[in-house]
């Protein structure tokens, strides 16, 4: 379903205004079903992060193996600041926000002295926006928040157009697009972006296939019940049967199109009726189900596909290991 719920929260307005666009579920369906009856079939990737499913994602994050989360948050503490005297923002917007850990870091090095400073964070979970905008306008008095509960692809639009905007978009999110779709979100953006707004995005990089796998199919297990979760979703969302027991978790990193691909294979022979749908899925044992692809990146790639979209790097930054990298963004001339 794809909608977009405003809210707002400063020290004048404790309670939140809410406003949200009409819901488009026949769209949502239709792409579901769509995505489903592909040779290989298909589940969006905004399945995986219904409540439970958000959940299982911060908990990945802090495992062992993870090395992104951790990685981008050195990165931003080490050059927080400096990226945002670059920028010079008044406005910062945050694509994805999650549970807003790595926003804390860029509001602890805004200048004080800046004022009318506002933040606005989106995401597709409302529940972990609204916690984390509660949270944040608590410990940020000083800072205007408001909310956007929708999807960073489809709801672009309902962005705030005003200030001096630093569009942060994190956690190598940017890599679950695939070629053509980042294409036109990176193209998007800088149509609508000013001459003076900015682009902060998060990026994975190309390296070692064993470093790269083993953060997608660590030992204790989460990330294979984040993304059974996305059969879940489907059952609460469409009337579907999926068994999640029926299914093992698959991802694997394919070296020559630089990405990994996050699968649900049938442990064996199904059917599954997706009442919603009026769509009936039948699996032979071993049949898979792509729920995720994550792209990674080198800067040479990324400042190619940058160009192509009308925007040129004014910054990189990366860790010493080169496992990760924040390219700051603004359009080319």
């Amino acid at each position: 379903m794809s909608y977009c719920m405003q809210i707002a929260v400063t020290d004048r307005a404790p309670s939140p205004q809410i406003d949200r666009a009409p819901p488009r579920l026949v769209d949502e369906r239709a792409l579901l079903r769509e995505g489903l009856t592909r040779p290989l079939p298909e589940i969006s990737a905004r399945y995986l992060y219904d409540d439970h499913g958000s959940a299982l994602f911060e908990q990945i994050t802090r495992l062992p193996s993870y090395y992104q989360t951790r990685t981008e948050l050195q990165i931003l503490e080490r050059d927080a600041a400096e990226l945002l005297t670059l920028a010079a923002p008044t406005r910062l917007i945050e694509l994805g926000s999650g549970a807003g850990r790595k926003i804390r870091l860029l509001l602890d090095a805004w200048p004080t002295g800046q004022v009318d400073r506002t933040c606005t964070m989106l995401d597709i979970n409302e529940r972990f926006l609204r916690d984390a905008l509660a949270a944040l306008a608590r410990d940020y008095p000083q800072i205007r928040f408001h909310g956007l509960v929708g999807d960073f692809q489809r709801d672009l639009p309902h962005i705030p157009k005003a200030g001096r905007r630093l569009i942060l978009f994190f956690a190598g999110t940017i890599g679950n697009l695939d070629p053509a779709a980042r294409r036109a979100f990176l193209r998007q953006l800088a149509a609508d972006m000013d001459p003076e707004d900015a682009l902060l995005v998060g990026l994975d990089l190309v390296k070692d296939p064993r470093r790269i796998d083993a953060a997608y199919n660590d030992p204790e297990g989460v990330t294979a019940a984040f993304n059974r979760n996305a059969l879940a979703a489907l059952n609460h969302r469409f009337g579907a049967n999926f068994d999640l027991d029926g299914f093992a978790h698959r991802a694997f990193y394919d070296p020559v199109a630089a990405r990994v691909e996050m699968r649900l294979v049938a442990v064996a022979a199904q059917r599954i009726q997706l009442t919603d749908l009026d769509l009936e899925l039948t699996l032979a044992r071993g049949d898979e189900l792509r729920t995720e692809i994550s792209c990674k990146f080198t800067r040479d790639a990324l400042t190619g596909e940058a160009a192509e979209a009308g925007l040129q790097l004014r910054a990189w930054r990366s860790d010493p290991d080169a496992l990760f990298a924040l390219a700051l963004l603004g359009r080319a001339p």
